[in-house]
């Protein structure tokens, strides 16, 4: 069984109830997408939520005589807000028909690579390149199986204004970097210098997490999974409507970029508050919004 069911509050679900469950949603989904895929099959998503904005999406084919046929299945949470508007490309996956989304965002200094949660959508409009330059942005949702709360760092508004102009700067010089400005590179450089000394001198007599606001990283050998440190801007708990266990939905604020998590209240270690910040891994996925 997929591992992320007990992020959307099956921790404890056993496979004859995932079987039917999945039956269930095949026969009687609650939203249904269909289109042609890489190879012309009749490709469809069907999907059931189990809670707001998390559920469980079966993926597959309709065969000749109209009966689905499953090929895998996920589960998903998603954001309700852009995280991103940089243009992602899509790359499908070796095994099977599942796709990533990869962009580059400078506010995270790697390049972000998330599982595609809107794959009928783009299938519909890959065939028109122009259509697919029509993105609106990325909406991005993580699935964590572990995570804590962190108490904020203390500082001034003055300080919270001073930071996120220099961040705003930096973001300039790496755009600026990647165009191939040479006083950018120098200046990133340069400020790279200052940051290792500043950080070796701190080190010292502080903790890593009292210098460290938030951080956004590759976690482990799968490209799609990422550690996160981040300032929880909102946050609710809702129930899964078929398990009965608690789900926290969070939205962390990682790096200057928007980014929803769900995790079980099980595995959240401390409780949650605005303004304390999140740490912990998460499965990125992520669904490109395309202009009506």
């Amino acid at each position: 069984m997929h591992k992320y069911l007990r992020a959307i509050g099956f921790s404890e679900i056993k496979k004859e109830e995932l079987k039917e469950i999945c039956r269930q949603i095949e026969t009687h989904p609650a939203v249904q997408k269909v289109s042609k895929d890489s190879e012309g099959n009749e490709f469809a998503e069907l999907s059931r939520e189990f809670g707001k904005f998390f559920g469980i999406t079966l993926r597959g084919i309709y065969k000749e005589d109209n009966k689905f046929e499953m090929e895998y299945y996920y589960p998903y949470f998603y954001g309700t807000e852009i995280s991103s508007h940089e243009i992602a490309e899509v790359e499908r996956h070796a095994e099977k028909e599942a796709y990533a989304g990869i962009c580059d965002e400078v506010r995270i200094g790697v390049t972000l690579i998330f599982y595609l949660q809107n794959v009928a959508d783009y299938l519909a409009v890959s065939k028109n390149r122009g259509y697919m330059n029509l993105e609106e942005g990325i909406i991005l949702g993580g699935l964590s199986l572990e995570g804590k709360i962190i108490l904020p760092i203390n500082k001034s508004e003055k300080q919270s204004k001073l930071e996120k102009n220099q961040m705003n700067k930096r973001n300039y010089l790496i755009a600026a970097a990647r165009e191939g400005d040479e006083e950018a590179i120098e200046s990133l450089t340069l400020e790279d210098i200052d940051t290792y000394s500043m950080l070796s001198r701190r080190i010292n007599h502080e903790d890593v997490l009292s210098i460290v606001d938030s951080c956004f990283m590759p976690y482990g050998i799968e490209s799609d999974q990422y550690a996160i440190l981040g300032e929880i801007m909102d946050y609710c708990l809702i129930e899964n409507e078929m398990s009965g266990e608690w789900v926290y939905e969070l939205q962390i604020m990682c790096n200057g970029m928007n980014i929803a998590v769900c995790i079980n209240q099980k595995d959240l270690l401390g409780m949650p508050e605005v303004g304390r910040r999140f740490k912990g891994t998460i499965w990125m996925q992520g669904s490109i919004k395309y202009q009506i």
